[in-house]
């Protein structure tokens, strides 16, 4: 089929796709449609799919998911982006299924139905070192990001499928700026704010560099885990 192209067929899913940052989706959507500059249309295995670079974090999680079902209907939605390790076991740049997704601030957990796949926490907030730590031991965990949980409720809420894939962008042990405090109300990273607070802070410079680096490679592995995921729904 022709990427971009929506033709229905009798067992044709539709599925909504929601990252926080057009980097996290680039490799999968090179050839797909554009609607807009956070917003795609195209076919995986078959299945029509649309794609939103929403922004990070729960509000922009959910106003992706918004933006997915305004669109048309959905039979599932998927949780993709870049994700910190919390153990050594996993390591950037791999790109894994997600089998359940823990949001600690609830206490709720969310199952993708897979067979397989690595346990994610969903944080308010970007963790640090200690508290990656923190979080392997407490939830036996071995990935943490901003969005998974808010996608799982609202897919839960809406009666469709869940899943969830994430690439790797930083490992459990890397020292990294609090990106938190740069992060705006729309999910948005502040980067001339950000770029000034690094440029006089070297001890950070070596990791952020290693993690651009990362990312790029984690979101062509993801594209593929995002496919091997889709193929299967």
């Amino acid at each position: 089929m022709v990427p971009g192209a929506w033709v229905r067929s009798y067992d044709m899913k539709r599925v909504g796709i929601v990252a926080a940052m057009p980097g996290e989706l680039k490799p999968l959507v090179s050839r797909w449609k554009k609607l807009d500059g956070s917003m795609w249309t195209g076919v995986v295995a078959e299945h029509e799919c649309v794609a939103v670079a929403g922004g990070m974090g729960s509000d922009a999680a959910a106003r992706a998911c918004e933006r997915i079902f305004a669109a048309r209907p959905v039979d599932a939605l998927i949780s993709v982006g870049w994700a910190g390790a919390l153990s050594c076991g996993v390591k950037p740049p791999e790109a894994f299924e997600v089998k359940e997704v823990v949001d600690p601030q609830t206490g709720e957990r969310f199952l993708t139905g897979q067979e397989q796949g690595l346990r994610l926490v969903t944080l308010d907030h970007v963790a640090g070192v200690k508290e990656k730590r923190q979080l392997a031991g407490d939830h036996r965990a071995v990935l943490v990001d901003m969005e998974a949980a808010t996608v799982a409720r609202l897919a839960q809420e809406r009666g469709v499928a869940f899943l969830c894939c994430k690439g790797i962008s930083d490992g459990s042990s890397d020292v990294l700026p609090d990106f938190s405090r740069f992060i705006s109300a729309k999910g948005q990273l502040r980067m001339p704010a950000f770029l000034a607070h690094v440029a006089v802070r070297p001890r950070y410079w070596k990791n952020l560099a290693r993690m651009g680096q990362n990312s790029q490679k984690a979101a062509v592995a993801l594209r593929g885990v995002i496919e091997e995921v889709v193929e299967r729904i």
